[in-house]
């Protein structure tokens, strides 16, 4: 991003939007850097407005210790070697003697340490992003350049440890090294003149690179939640039709390593819950047979659905997405055939098509990287790992009723649903900002909230939430649906309520209804319902059992006289006495 492109984007915001509130925590003048954070966080938050303040010059760490009485919706605390001591910067002339490097590593460790002790300080609700010291160190060692001195290891080995240290706490974030090596090389960061003159040690492409990285961590954008894969010359390489079962390859000998890492790429991202299927235009029993192979990385029961057949890609894709009732923008899908890659994109706006760099090499590494990073999250829970097989039970569960092996309300009785309801989930827990933020089908409203912005729902007066987790004779669901909102004398008012896409078809939706006219004892409900691209589902739901349209209004009587026959066992895991929220007028 160009400095001008950024006041642009800063010009235009809606300035009569909800406030995002960050502190910008460094010792030095922060200028473009400011600018440029502001900028990327704008653009990734299109309905907020985005205010920056930032602390006393030279006093980074006074700015994190008062990070404990902050109120704003994030941080970003951005650590350079003259904040440990400056000695290690230009800015001072304390002395880069000998006798002086054994008291600036001292000084430094001390430093840290206590930016790492305010940092652990600051409320655990607010998102903390961090970027550790990216600036070259002033010449302070006497050793040579090309040797990296005991001082020097020294001074690294504590920037590390505290980092490393850091990085544990689930709402702190630190800036990769790496990656901002590749996009902000280390000989181009510094600006001794605008250090000297302004205080602002970045150059202007350094201050992008470490606003756009300081953005993502702390808005970091939605993962994708499926990827679609072809078979021949992509998953292995030669077809299989053609070499036969036991030539196609994807091993180093065979020099088709690319597609073992590939293999190797896909089990992984299965195992932290990303569904995994295959379209291929091939024979269903070769496929088979190649994945039977007792050397293949990405086991066939890690794959589902998987389309073998001879019809359109674009016809295999659309039965996927129907099956993981998935939009397509959620969706990665990868194939050496440019052609194919054409015809699913056009038949799928929204999905992202990849080409797999069959003869490549050179690309083999950013295509890798670049999957994993569409996928990527900053932590997996248990709802992850049971997302495969609750799609492989719930599509049992649809081909059973449609077969017509019994009818809906015997199947149901049969299933054995259990369900667990918690009227105090914690505000702090992950999986349950990730069902608001992620889900989009059956969702009240498209509401989104951060950390700050959800504890704040759930601390207003007459506040309540509750989470819902599900298991029948299919398997478990894990945590499937969040409700929040407000009581209001004898009504009840719904703000958030969003449900996986896996737990529909099984009356979970009505049983929350049901609970709630039974926790609360009111006798109606009204649901913030407003209408988005993509919840009619849950817009059809509420129109089925209010007899009505927007705005949604629920009676009790209404409700009962029209409830179907609920066939779960529930359990109420907070006690009668907590989660009720107190009658309001």
């Amino acid at each position: 991003m160009k400095l001008t492109e950024a006041l642009e984007i800063l010009r235009n915001r809606a300035r009569d939007a909800p406030r995002f509130a960050v502190t910008l925590a460094c010792g030095f003048t922060p200028l473009h850097l400011q600018t440029f954070l502001r900028a990327h966080l704008q653009t990734r938050l299109p309905a907020r407005s985005v205010e920056i303040s930032v602390g006393l010059y030279g006093d980074i760490t006074g700015t994190v210790e008062n990070l404990t009485l902050t109120s704003g919706d994030a941080a970003a605390i951005v650590v350079e070697w003259a904040d440990l001591d400056a000695r290690l910067g230009y800015r001072h002339s304390g002395g880069w003697g000998p006798s002086e490097l054994m008291d600036i590593v001292m000084s430094a460790e001390r430093a840290v340490e206590r930016l790492a002790q305010g940092i652990r300080r600051a409320p655990d609700s607010l998102p903390i992003a961090v970027s550790l010291p990216t600036l070259p160190m002033a010449p302070v060692f006497y050793a040579s350049m090309h040797e990296a001195s005991s001082a020097e290891m020294k001074l690294q080995e504590a920037v590390i440890a505290a980092g490393h240290g850091l990085s544990a706490l689930p709402n702190v974030a630190i800036l990769s090294g790496q990656l901002l090596g590749e996009q902000s090389p280390p000989g181009s960061r510094y600006d001794l003149k605008s250090d000297l003159l302004s205080g602002l040690p970045y150059t202007i492409a350094h201050a992008s690179a470490m606003g756009n990285g300081l953005a993502e961590l702390i808005v970091p954008g939605a993962p994708k939640k499926g990827l679609i894969t072809d078979l021949d010359d992509t998953l292995w390489n030669g077809i299989v039709g053609d070499a036969g079962v036991e030539n196609i390859t994807w091993d180093l000998a065979s020099h088709s390593q690319v597609h073992g890492l590939y293999q190797q790429l896909l089990r992984a991202l299965a195992e932290q819950g990303v569904l995994i299927a295959a379209a291929s235009k091939n024979d269903p029993e070769l496929v088979d047979q190649a994945f039977a192979r007792t050397d293949i990385l990405l086991p066939r029961d890690r794959v589902f659905p998987m389309e073998a057949h001879w019809h359109a890609k674009s016809v295999s894709v659309g039965r996927i997405l129907r099956t993981w009732n998935i939009g397509a923008d959620s969706v990665v899908f990868v194939d050496d055939n440019a052609m194919e890659l054409a015809e699913v994109g056009e038949a799928h706006p929204g999905i992202e098509c990849v080409r797999f760099p069959k003869s490549d090499d050179a690309a083999a590494a950013g295509f890798l990287r670049d999957l994993r990073q569409a996928f990527a999250k900053r932590q997996v829970n248990e709802e992850d790992g049971l997302r495969r097989e609750s799609i492989r039970s719930a599509s049992e569960l649809h081909r059973a009723v449609e077969d017509g092996q019994s009818a809906p309300d015997a199947f149901l009785a049969e299933m054995k649903a259990r369900m667990k309801v918690d009227f105090e989930p914690s505000a702090s827990d992950a999986r349950v900002l990730e069902l608001i933020n992620k889900t989009n089908q059956f969702n009240l409203n498209g509401i989104r909230y951060g950390e700050t912005d959800w504890r704040n729902a759930l601390a207003r007066d007459c506040a309540f939430a509750a989470s819902v987790a599900y298991e029948d004779r299919f398997g478990p669901l894990g945590k499937i649906a969040v409700m929040a909102g407000y009581r209001n004398d004898a009504s009840l008012r719904i703000t958030t309520w969003v449900m996986s896409c896996r737990a529909f078809a099984r009356r979970i939706e009505h049983q929350c209804v049901r609970l709630l006219f039974e926790r609360f004892g009111v006798e109606e409900i009204e649901f913030d319902f407003a209408a988005t691209p993509r919840n009619g589902p849950v817009q059809e739901f509420l129109a089925a059992i209010t007899a009505g349209k927007p705005p949604f209004l629920l009676r009790r009587d209404t409700f009962e006289d029209n409830l179907p026959r609920l066939f779960h066992e529930v359990t109420i895991e907070t006690p009668r006495s907590f989660g009720a929220a107190p009658t309001c007028g």
